[in-house]
């Protein structure tokens, strides 16, 4: 499983650790990823995924899931969060249509 989040696409980072006598050894910043299942109110049902802290934060921030994926442009979404803002697009074109 890769680690990277589902919906804003962050990953693993590397960079150095530092010892007080300037030593250098390269190390990983891991992302902290968590499993979770949210509550998509366009599909009618809810949604595994493996985000990030920060993206759990954001969507509680925008006011749920939905509401993240259509404010956030699709460039900025990882693939598998675009495939779920097509769906929760088409699954809301239905229910005005």
């Amino acid at each position: 499983m890769a680690r990277r989040c589902a919906l804003s696409g962050k990953g693993v980072q590397t960079g150095n650790n530092v010892s007080h006598a300037h030593n250098k050894s390269r190390r990983r910043f891991l992302p902290n990823l968590q499993a979770t299942s949210i509550l998509s109110d366009a599909l009618g049902q809810t949604v595994r995924l493996r985000l990030c802290t920060k993206t759990l934060r954001t969507i509680e921030h925008k006011g749920g899931l939905d509401a993240y994926l259509l404010g956030t442009p699709a460039a900025k979404l990882a693939p598998e969060g675009r495939k779920l803002r097509r769906r929760v697009k088409k699954a809301l074109a239905t229910a005005t249509a």
